[in-house]
């Protein structure tokens, strides 16, 4: 009987496909036949009848269960998951009270069926497709759907075991596993995971923007009377909690500040930059250094109240002429005072951390420097000195001093980069902490 020019095949021989398919099996004299999403049946097995016309109704005769499928029945009933076993031309044999239930058809129904007929025809060619490419693989398992009585379809997870029964007839027991509740969080989740990612554009835009302002914030370089500055600041993160200021008091004295806020990020970049206005302030009203530092301390208690953030400072005023510095500094790393050829000089901190002791301020809290032309002034945060080897030691204060101290030698404008190249050539790896570095020399 030829289709197409294509004679039927022993078993069930697939003639074409897009919404055509017909299968004869010689063991059990079945015809289906599907034309145009229409499903024609002829079944002449175990001396009953069921034929399929090509209304959109089968007249079908109940089958006769193979005495396996009684025996097993019972088995495939107490099953949680779907089951249906179908016969090589895709006809119902059983369904359990599971599947029954997902179908929402009853399952007398059901019997007899062609259990391809309640696909759509664009859904049978994937469901065939899909069953031919498992037949090469070997894979018997995946992801397709159910329809069901009110036309919507439920997600599952199709598993065939194909096999022949005694009489040496094919069979398949198809499983299906209800994943709904899985797509549903899936679909929650990437939901969620596109609100995340709009959120995070959101806070890089914010981010670049704070960039923007706290490096506006950062120290320049500036030519003032007698006295070159030049500075450098890296924050580790977007944003950071270190930063420097170099402010003219009037026309005779100069502010030079660095301040190092605990943590990184968000949080100690906000503490830095409220601390830093009020630090502003402070320097242009011309407030003695000591009482500048009492007064910090005081309104990071009051004013900011944490147990998590507290800073560290060191600041100096040099006379416009170079020749005379005063200095402070809160539990923040020496400064340095470095006349070329010789040994910096170091300018320890007398003052405890600010912003966690209401006496961190020391009574004589301020140091006056005398400066002869050559002399260069370093100020730095710790990220400078914190940093390690690949052996695991730390560059610190005395490695710093060494640093500087060859550094002098060469002219000022170079100074600033031989200080980080002979940091990062110490260090292993990128930064790990805020950076902010202030220089000044004498004329």
């Amino acid at each position: 009987m030829p289709t197409n020019g294509r004679p039927f095949g022993p078993g069930g021989t697939r003639l074409a496909r897009a919404g055509k398919f017909t299968c004869v099996s010689t063991r059990s004299t079945v015809i289906s036949f599907y034309s145009g999403g229409e499903v024609l049946a002829l079944s002449l097995r175990f001396d009953k009848i069921a034929a399929l016309p090509s209304g959109a109704k089968e007249i079908s005769m109940a089958l006769e269960k193979p005495e396996w499928l009684l025996q097993t029945e019972g088995i495939l009933e107490t099953l949680n998951q779907g089951v249906m076993v179908v016969d090589d031309c895709h006809r119902v044999h059983f369904i359990n009270g599971h599947l029954e239930a997902i179908f929402g058809i009853p399952a007398t129904e059901m019997i007899g069926q062609v259990a391809l007929q309640y696909y759509s025809p664009e859904e049978r060619d994937l469901i065939l497709g899909q069953i031919e490419e498992s037949e090469k693989s070997g894979q018997h398992r995946f992801e397709f759907v159910v329809p069901r009585q009110d036309g919507s379809r439920l997600p599952v997870v199709i598993s065939t075991q194909r096999f022949e029964d005694p009489e040496g007839r094919m069979f398949a027991i198809v499983t299906f596993t209800d994943i709904s509740d899985q797509k549903r969080a899936e679909a929650l989740l990437r939901d969620a995971n596109i609100r995340l990612e709009e959120r995070q554009r959101e806070i890089e835009e914010d981010l670049v923007l704070a960039a923007r302002v706290q490096q506006s914030l950062a120290p320049h370089s500036m030519v003032w009377g007698g006295l070159h500055v030049d500075s450098y600041y890296h924050a580790v993160r977007t944003i950071g909690g270190d930063f420097g200021v170099v402010s003219p008091l009037d026309e005779d004295h100069l502010n030079l500040l660095v301040c190092d806020v605990s943590g990184h990020g968000i949080g100690s970049a906000l503490v830095a930059n409220r601390l830093y206005t009020e630090i502003l302030g402070e320097l242009r009203n011309g407030t003695p250094l000591g009482e500048m530092l009492r007064h910090l301390n005081r309104f990071s208690i009051q004013s900011i109240g944490s147990s998590i953030f507290f800073f560290t400072a060191a600041v100096a005023r040099i006379d416009r002429g170079g020749r005379r510095m005063v200095f402070a500094g809160a539990g923040h790393p020496p400064a340095m005072v470095v006349t070329p050829g010789q040994e910096p000089r170091l300018l320890e901190s007398r003052s405890m951390v600010l912003g966690a002791l209401p006496e961190a301020v020391d009574g004589e809290a301020v140091l006056d420097i005398d400066l002869n032309p050559g002399d260069r002034v370093a100020l730095y945060t710790d990220g400078i000195t914190d940093v390690f080897d690949s052996h695991g030691e730390m560059l610190g204060v005395p490695g710093l001093q060494k640093i500087i101290g060859e550094a002098a030698l060469v002219p000022f404008a170079e100074m600033k980069r031989k200080i980080l190249d002979g940091v990062a050539k110490w260090r292993e790896g990128p930064p790990a902490d805020d950076v902010s570095l202030v220089l000044v020399e004498v004329a």
